[in-house]
């Protein structure tokens, strides 16, 4: 069964592009001999990690989104495992969180349909009085009423 993944893992940051290049199309080669499809790839450029990883204070983020089956992504995180570059990676499987998306949104335009149009506002509005109504008188017994007899 096919499954949409986003793979982000980071490289070192003293690797050139051509050590990574060559890596991120060897990663290609396994999704797509196996079946899958590469659909994204971005690659975010050096930025600074949250904490010190194996001496280094930076590293080259890489993101990847493909539809694989999950043994792909067991021989792509292998992969990313035995790789000297590689210092971290993480993979996510994303079907499930496009799916609540996707009916999230159909649930927000079904209610959207169901509202009347908004009437339109051609007609500027009325100018307010210079002096402000009077409050209309007060209720006795009223919540929020303050009796006239009360000091304060």
């Amino acid at each position: 069964m096919m499954r949409i993944y986003e793979e982000l893992f980071i490289v070192r940051p003293d690797a050139t592009e051509e050590e990574v290049d060559p890596f991120i199309e060897q990663l290609k080669n396994v999704i797509t001999h196996a079946g899958g499809t590469l659909d994204k790839t971005d690659k975010w450029g050096v930025r600074k990690l949250a904490y010190r990883l194996s001496k280094y204070n930076e590293g080259q983020y890489i993101l990847l989104q493909f539809n694989a089956k999950p043994e792909t992504v067991k021989e792509i995180e292998r992969r990313l495992r035995v790789s000297d570059m590689v210092l971290k990676f993480i993979t996510v499987r994303i079907d499930e969180k496009l799916k609540r998306i996707e009916k999230r949104k159909k649930a927000r335009d079904k209610r959207a349909a169901r509202k009347p149009a908004p009437a339109p506002a051609s007609a500027p509005a009325v100018a307010s009085p210079a002096m402000p109504a009077e409050p209309p008188p007060p209720v006795p017994g009223a919540p929020g009423t303050s009796s006239p007899s009360r000091a304060e």
